[in-house]
């Protein structure tokens, strides 16, 4: 099932020299490869085969299609022949969408007994493809390069990564984000230049009053109050005392009234924070959880690089297996040799990641100063994972990425909050002191269906600054990279 509109067009280079029956050819196996990517379950997005290219005014038409287009997400661009690049460089120049170099060939194998002058002429990815190659680097063009054949499951898997990461910067593009009350108190890694975000990548954020939002959770009706009490009762382990209490009810209304505020003003992803609640009766928490569940970004306190940056992922994730939350590295454990991080928050943890069927409780917050507020507490599965943190460094965004691993939770019978325990690759300390190092936020985008490499061509597609903490970290090389990065945005203002 492919997701949504979002298209992926399949070119491919050649040239008049070759003659007609050879541009035939070229056309009918450029067919084969876009059919079987189209069909292949690794990538999302439908891919669409585009005429093939032979001039120049073909590419640069073509190319400022794909700019105007809302349905493409990016190019797929594969040089069958050899394909003079001086033709490219209009097109290039004007190219504004995400661009995969697939250096590919029709034939797995070269015929050994059979090849001859003919079978040469037409296969020539492997030097058209890198006068295409030339262009691109000499354009300075962002891309991502793909080598292997097109049936190669391996290689399948590599586009569809590319494929969500492009998908995900497609709908950041019209993506719009509502930010009930301003950044709380004097945070400064949730504060941030809104218009930077919005010239480099696209998406706009639209401050509210939290009055705004309780103006529309106070027309809601008992009617869809009652009715969300029965999805809950359906969805979640919930006591008889919980759907007794007065504070589920008034949970269900924040939900009804956030979710339509949400839909009405063409939002995906929103922030709240507990410094300003002016007029609703308690912190929104199942309402953030549930809303995080249907797809919607959030960041808590006012972070709305956050609450895109879930967005994006959760984009990225549609229909791969595993959850995607909104995180935040809350407290650790320091035991020599068992090291971990204990994530949470006080009630906004997405139960996508849930490992088992949720518990819908209502328990004092003791920070706020508002009524006791629902909340859904389980705790993640366990397995490979990613946390992601983005933020502005002046100049340039920033998206920093840890791997780890998720381990099983010790019992918590007095913290009643969703939570995740974890390990970071390569070890607490070292990951620790990389991401502090890196300027990483507390705030963060969790993905147990994600990978780092779907990140880091996210960040590619959006021109972010990628810094990435796994199992190959060392500290002393990672603040040399800080270092020739910093070099490098400061020198390519000038190229």
């Amino acid at each position: 099932m492919k997701n949504g509109t979002a298209e992926l067009w399949f070119l491919t280079g050649s040239q008049h020299l070759y003659g007609e029956e050879t541009l035939m050819q070229v056309r009918a196996d450029s067919l084969v490869i876009a059919a079987a990517l189209d069909k292949s379950e690794h990538i999302p997005a439908k891919v669409v085969f585009k005429p093939v290219l032979t001039t120049a005014d073909a590419i640069t038409n073509l190319c400022q299609e794909a700019n105007s287009s809302d349905d493409c997400a990016g190019l797929i661009a594969w040089m069958h022949t050899f394909s003079p690049a001086k033709m490219w460089i209009s097109g290039l120049r004007r190219l504004n969408k995400p661009l995969l170099h697939f250096h590919t060939q029709y034939n797995r194998d070269i015929p050994w007994s059979e090849i001859d002058m003919d079978f040469m002429n037409l296969n020539q990815a492997a030097h058209g493809d890198r006068e295409f190659g030339f262009i691109c680097s000499y354009l300075r063009m962002e891309r991502k390069v793909v080598v292997g054949h097109w049936q190669d499951e391996e290689i399948l898997m590599s586009i569809g990564v590319w494929s969500r990461a492009a998908m995900a910067a497609h709908d950041a593009r019209s993506l719009r984000i509502a930010r009930f009350g301003d950044n709380m108190r004097d945070v400064a890694v949730t504060e941030g230049n809104k218009v930077s975000a919005q010239s480099r990548l696209d998406y706009e954020v639209h401050g509210y009053g939290v009055g705004d939002l309780a103006d529309v959770v106070s027309s809601v009706s008992d009617k869809q109050v009652s009715d969300l009490i029965e999805v809950y009762r359906s969805q979640y382990e919930i006591s008889s005392r919980v759907l007794d209490n007065p504070a589920l009810k008034e949970a269900a209304r924040i939900e009804a009234g956030m979710r339509t505020f949400l839909q009405n003003g063409g939002f995906k992803a929103f922030t709240t924070t507990f410094e300003d609640l002016h007029g609703l009766v308690q912190l929104p928490g199942l309402a953030v959880q549930r809303l995080m569940a249907e797809g919607y970004g959030f960041g808590a306190e006012g972070d709305w690089k956050t609450a895109a940056l879930v967005r994006s992922m959760k984009v990225m994730a549609e229909g791969l297996n595993g959850g995607t939350s909104f995180m935040e590295d809350y407290t650790y454990h320091l035991e020599p040799g068992n090291m971990a991080v204990l994530g949470a928050h006080m009630l906004e943890v997405c139960p996508t990641i849930a490992a088992g069927r949720p518990v819908l409780e209502v328990h004092p917050l003791g920070i706020g100063g508002k009524a006791d507020p629902a909340r859904l507490i389980f705790r993640a599965g366990t397995g490979s994972a990613i946390v992601a943190s983005v933020i502005e460094m002046g100049d340039r965004f920033r998206l920093i990425v840890n791997t780890m691993e998720v381990i099983e939770c010790p019992p918590m019978p007095g913290l009643p909050v969703a939570s995740v325990l974890w390990k970071p690759y390569p070890d607490l300390r070292t990951a620790a002191a990389a991401w502090i190092y890196a300027g990483g936020a507390h705030h963060s985008g969790f993905s147990q269906a994600l990978t780092a490499e779907h990140m880091a061509d996210f960040a590619a597609i959006t021109g972010s600054e990628y810094i990435l903490i796994d199992n190959r970290c060392d500290v002393e090389q990672l603040r040399k990279e800080l270092r020739w990065n910093d070099l490098y945005y400061h020198l390519n203002k000038g190229l």
